[in-house]
């Protein structure tokens, strides 16, 4: 199993832990964490690190059922008492090294079907330091024998700072029932909003793939190739999630359930040996 890998650029130094769900533990500009941040060596759970990948679906399956092609399958609520399963499985497998050096890093994870997910898949992340930026690529191929639904994303928190200020553009927004499951789509044009007093656990959709954070120590430019965004903070919450993501929270029940179109909803079907693949990137500089 892997141990602790850290990677460093002129500007950036980021930390990751393969065997913990090939996450992120920290990224830092110089000695500021740009991410909720921890030691590497320090961190022992995947729920407070800097940043997870999401596969082979983002967000929530509701009840942890997933209904597919007229068959319900059962899957494991993996996230405490939550009902719901929950961001995939990639973050609570260990991935292997593919390849490394001081600036880059390569894993890999295979998934054959299990309770977790009934579709075997395989998932590799790149993740690559050059200068003031962290790019990161995600991808998966299913090795199921027939057409399986797929999708990608990552769930980075970033610190949220006095002064913290977020804004993207997006042309909607699905809005939440008490269960945490989207219900219905409204217009909207994204965010442009202090963060403190900020309250949001939303998925926008129609995202310019492009979003600002400022606050009074640094600015960081999150570009991704997704077009969807999950974004999560309350003001009891000292970090705001801003997660790219490939399709809607639930999109494949929805889809089964009548509620929108598998295009619309971002329900990508991957036949046998048939890949996706994502691309975020985060660019950080100190406040002038």
């Amino acid at each position: 199993m892997s141990g602790p890998i850290t990677l460093s650029s002129a500007s950036l130094r980021c930390d990751i832990k393969p065997e913990l769900g090939g996450c992120i533990a920290g990224l830092w500009l110089g000695e500021l964490p740009v991410l909720r941040s921890t030691p590497a060596k320090e961190l022992t759970s995947v729920r407070l690190a800097g940043s997870y990948p999401l596969v082979p679906f983002s967000n929530r399956v509701g009840h942890a059922t997933l209904k597919w092609q007229g068959t319900s399958h059962p899957l494991v609520q993996n996230n405490g008492s939550e009902p719901h399963a929950i961001h995939g499985l990639g973050w609570q497998r260990p991935w292997q090294v593919l390849d490394q050096d001081d600036q880059l890093l390569m894993l890999a994870c295979e998934h054959r079907a299990d309770p977790f997910w009934p579709f075997a898949f395989d998932a590799s992340q790149t993740f690559r330091l050059s200068g003031n930026t962290l790019e990161l690529t995600l991808s998966m191929t299913n090795q199921a024998p027939t057409p399986a639904p797929a999708g990608l994303g990552w769930h980075p928190y970033f610190v949220k700072r006095p002064g913290s200020r977020v804004a993207f553009e997006a042309t909607g927004r699905w809005e939440m029932s008490d269960e945490k499951l989207p219900t219905h789509r409204e217009p909207s044009r994204g965010l442009d909003a202090d963060c403190a007093a900020l309250d949001v656990d939303h998925c926008f959709d129609g995202w310019s793939g492009m979003v600002h954070l400022r606050d009074e120590k640094m600015y960081a430019r999150i570009t991704s190739s997704l077009n969807r965004l999950v974004v999560f903070t309350n003001t009891s919450r000292d970090f705001v999630a801003i997660e790219p993501v490939s399709h809607v929270n639930n999109a494949i029940n929805l889809v089964q359930a009548g509620a929108g179109r598998a295009e619309d909803l971002g329900v990508r079907v991957l036949a046998p040996g048939e890949s996706m693949s994502a691309h975020m990137s985060i660019q950080v500089e100190r406040a002038a």
